[in-house]
């Protein structure tokens, strides 16, 4: 059987390899909160609440535009949508535990720790201690988000404004998408969506990025192949 520690362990050892991905992401992301005038305590806040990078950046960008509290509160939850998917996947492996300890976990989710652990489940699902495997990978990615944030925060307060590193939030939004575009229907949501965020970049209440959302992803589902029954 294995003991707590030695699955905490195997978490922390199989994501080791990824977290060199996330120390650029969460720098850039540090830097670009302060690019907007956020402030310092309020940025590395942001990175311990939010903690996501896609919506912590779409966050940003819209703090920089001037966007309502409820706008940025509606664009981060959409974005962040696809972890209640990966809840509902883990769920049947964490069903035995607490209330208290699902909650816990829940804060850790991230795209690589449920990656790594329903792999591992489901090549394996009567392993014991299943929730130290989770949480060793994910509190991984959690330190090196955090810290690498931090490290982005108080760095990009010392650069000059007048070098505008709002250009790096685009460029982080095109690395995530590239890899993701694989077949037709995934191509086609994002160019419609592209098209149209920047089509409707004069909507009232920066709402282009909803818009395009959503149509985006309408796209993407008249274009998935039909399964034949």
């Amino acid at each position: 059987m294995l003991s707590p520690r030695s699955q905490f362990l195997d978490g922390m050892r199989d994501m080791s390899p990824v977290l060199l991905g996330a120390i650029p992401f969460g720098l850039v992301s540090g830097v670009a909160a302060v690019s907007v005038s956020l402030p310092e305590d309020a940025a590395v806040a942001m990175a311990v609440i939010v903690f996501a990078g896609a919506a912590q950046i779409a966050g940003v960008q819209l703090i920089g535009n001037g966007a309502p509290i409820f706008i940025i509160l509606l664009t981060t939850f959409v974005i962040n949508l696809r972890f209640v998917m990966y809840s509902a996947s883990l769920a049947p492996h964490f069903h035995k535990l607490s209330s208290w300890w699902k909650a816990f976990l829940a804060y850790f989710m991230t795209d690589q720790a449920f990656a790594f652990s329903i792999t591992r489940f489901t090549r394996d699902p009567e392993q014991a201690n299943k929730q130290w495997y989770y949480f060793g990978g994910a509190i991984s990615v959690w330190v090196t988000w955090l810290i690498s944030s931090a490290v982005g925060v108080f760095v990009g307060a010392q650069l000059p404004a007048s070098w505008s590193l709002d250009f790096a939030i685009p460029l982080i939004f095109m690395a995530l998408i590239f890899p993701s575009v694989t077949d037709r229907a995934s191509a086609g949501a994002a160019l419609v969506a592209g098209v149209v965020a920047v089509l409707a970049a004069g909507l009232p209440l920066n709402m282009s990025l909803i818009v395009a959302a959503l149509l985006g992803i309408g796209a993407g589902l008249l274009l998935e192949p039909r399964r034949r029954s």
